[in-house]
């Protein structure tokens, strides 16, 4: 289960990012290894490694601290990209062995428990909230996890989660925001994306 929390960790690191982003056109991305299309929305632009790699250290230790345990990453970033200073949009995908990892829904359940608790440790005057649900994008069932954080600074952010198994990969989609108008497009590229 360790591994598979790498997938996770931009959804706790709504608050550790910090750099302004310049606008970027429209752009069209097709993903070979999920035969997926999606549409990055305006004015979002790509996080460069060094950056992204940072930033995954200290998800990476915020849940170590939590849990004083070792996290495996695993993950393979499929791309990241930012509007404004907490807006993200995500991707990824790791390998998953139902011989390893066991049964996908408990280990995916389990991840989302470990995920609340360690943003609840981590920001102990927040109060949180979450759901788990599945939607549907283009006709495949997902795995969706929402969690809302509000700041005792009055910063409302929201982070929503969407993961599937294809094969022996389970892709995850990551979206984080603290402005309503700016989710709502990184949502709306997703869930209008094309899975073939």
């Amino acid at each position: 289960m360790k591994k598979i929390i790498f997938n996770y960790i931009p959804l706790l690191l709504l608050f550790l990012s910090c750099n302004s982003l310049a606008e970027s056109d429209l752009e069209t991305l097709k993903i070979e290894d999920f035969n997926w299309t999606v549409n990055i929305p305006e004015n979002f632009k790509p996080i460069n490694k060094e950056e992204w790699n940072k930033t995954l250290t200290k998800g990476i230790n915020a849940i170590e601290n939590t849990f004083e345990q070792e996290v495996e990453n695993q993950a393979v970033t499929i791309f990241t990209y930012k509007n404004g200073q907490f807006n993200n949009f995500e991707a990824n995908w790791q390998p998953f062995d139902f011989k390893i990892d066991g049964d996908y829904l408990e280990t995916y359940s389990g991840v989302n428990k470990m995920i609340y608790q360690t943003i609840e440790t981590q920001m102990p005057d927040a109060k949180l909230d979450s759901v788990s649900s599945t939607q549907k994008v283009n006709g495949l069932k997902f795995q969706r996890f929402d969690i809302s954080i509000d700041l005792p600074n009055g910063i409302k952010m929201r982070t929503i989660g969407f993961s599937r198994l294809f094969n022996k990969k389970e892709f995850t989609m990551n979206i984080t925001s603290v402005d309503e108008k700016i989710e709502q497009k990184m949502l709306d590229a997703f869930l209008n994306s094309k899975f073939e």
